[in-house]
């Protein structure tokens, strides 16, 4: 791929690289974004952060929360495929949040950007809540990508404190095993509040992303609403996003179903 833009500021190294219509951003050296106007859907984590969103009816999704905004790929997903009113992406890199509406095509009415600690942003933010809110708070150790916030009960309660009845939570996890562990799963009070949880999965990657709904989701329709609003069933656009899906957890008003893995 060729740099198409690169900057240095004190021991941070920027990076935006081309191959074609295709960009994507580099901060010393991790892969943090990519993007292409022509085909949205390029097949990694990023996408699957934005699958949660196809659990919503048509206009019911209409405040979303990105915290950790990147290059902006998840945002632009969401406000091409779904178009809720607004879409708040907090960021704590202002080079993030440049590079996102120069290069990714982050400029639309509906976005609202605001450079901030998410963590600290989050705690003390007293608005209106949203419908789906998506943690993807990630920084970089010695080149490798790790979450910044462990998901414990605090963190857990601050995400659900802002999210509505019928709202969604989505993380980005780096492994199963971090999911498996965090508070959302392992703290019988909050991880009872739901009545599905999934995990989405990608094979190219050890991420998992839990997802966290205090409705019933059924995946099956998640996964057919994602495929036909972005155009999947035809000839036009190539799935490139092979993904798995396992439910944890599934609550009615007659059963529980659960798996431990």
């Amino acid at each position: 791929m060729a740099i198409e833009w690169n900057k240095k500021i004190a021991d941070e190294h920027y990076e935006v690289r081309s191959a074609g219509a295709t960009r994507r951003l580099y901060t010393n050296n991790v892969f943090h974004s990519q993007y292409n106007p022509n085909n949205l859907l390029q097949g990694g984590v990023w996408d699957l952060l934005t699958l949660p969103a196809f659990a919503f009816t048509e206009d019911k999704l209409q405040r979303v929360l990105v915290l950790g905004v990147g290059g902006g790929t998840v945002l632009k997903q969401i406000q091409k495929y779904i178009s809720p009113s607004c879409i708040t992406g907090i960021e704590l890199n202002p080079v993030h949040l440049t590079v996102a509406k120069k290069y990714f095509g982050l400029r639309h009415k509906s976005f609202e950007l605001i450079e901030a600690d998410a963590i600290e942003w989050l705690t003390t933010y007293q608005g209106e809540k949203f419908d789906l809110i998506i943690d993807d708070l990630f920084g970089h150790q010695e080149g490798v990508a790790d979450r910044v916030v462990k998901v414990n009960k605090q963190w857990a309660e601050v995400l659900l404190k802002h999210l509505n009845s019928n709202g969604i939570v989505a993380i980005n996890f780096g492994s199963n095993k971090e999911l498996k562990n965090s508070a959302m799963l392992a703290y019988k009070k909050i991880a009872n509040q739901f009545k599905t949880i999934l995990r989405l999965t990608i094979p190219a990657y050890e991420n998992a992303i839990g997802v966290f709904c205090f409705d019933n989701v059924n995946a099956k329709t998640m996964r057919e609403s994602f495929q036909d609003r972005m155009g999947l069933k035809t000839k036009n656009q190539k799935n490139k996003l092979k993904y798995s899906t396992k439910i944890i957890i599934c609550r009615n008003l007659n059963s529980t179903y659960k798996v431990s893995n």
